[in-house]
């Protein structure tokens, strides 16, 4: 008799929102050139937090606008109008432990393919859907359409056109992840992606998918 297989289901974390959407433009630039680097400035929603974190930015939002005072029980912090690094210290968690979230999940993600980008997260004062500004530099120059032909396919709306953009309300309740791209002015080699995702779409996908994953490979009958 061969060596017991152990089947116990195990806890199985859904990679994070960001990270995914990171590793999916990422390795499809790489198709184009080699990435010598790549920096990134995630904008985080409230509604990563869940219904406290929308309503207490919605009862700061209010209460500014009524001067009475903020609630802070979330962020320890003003997010309404604001754009911030950090929370306060009694906030329920920190934007340090979720970048580094974000960054260990991209890792995972992408193993050895890339290396993790320099990454900033920013807490924004919005409801709902990521935002990005990823900076790529490739190794050699390459025309803006060989990388938006890349970057194109399944999960990826690329809006070009001077009439539209990305941004996180037209991405709302969207499966796809909105997309500009732009040479830099000043590198041949370097372009600007700006990127709007729904979050909790992209979240509930990914779980989706991964159980998926886990009912094809779970066995059937008896394992000898």
């Amino acid at each position: 008799m061969g060596p017991r297989v152990d089947f116990t289901p195990v806890p199985v974390a859904i990679a994070h929102p960001a990270a995914v959407v990171l590793a999916l433009l990422l390795l499809r630039a790489q198709k184009v050139g080699k990435i010598a680097r790549a920096v990134a400035t995630v904008f985080q929603p409230a509604s990563e937090y869940g219904k406290r974190g929308m309503d207490e930015l919605h009862e700061q939002t209010v209460n500014l606008l009524s001067f009475q005072q903020l609630p802070k029980a979330v962020f320890d912090g003003q997010v309404a109008f604001n754009l911030i690094d950090r929370y306060g210290e009694k906030a329920v968690s920190s934007l340090n432990s979720a970048e580094s979230r974000v960054q260990q999940h991209f890792h995972r993600l992408v193993g050895e393919r890339l290396a993790v980008p320099s990454l900033m997260l920013l807490q924004a004062p919005i409801f709902h859907g990521h935002a990005f500004s990823l900076y790529l530099e490739l190794e050699q120059a390459v025309q803006t359409e060989e990388l938006t032909a890349a970057l194109s396919g399944e999960h990826v709306d690329l809006l070009q056109s001077a009439d539209e953009s990305p941004s996180n309300v037209n991405a709302a309740g969207q499966e796809q992840v909105q997309v500009f791209a732009r040479r830099d002015a000043q590198q041949p080699a370097g372009f600007w992606l700006w990127a709007a995702s729904d979050n909790l779409r992209i979240a509930a996908l990914t779980a989706v998918e991964c159980a998926e994953s886990m009912i094809a490979a779970r066995p059937r009958g008896t394992v000898q």
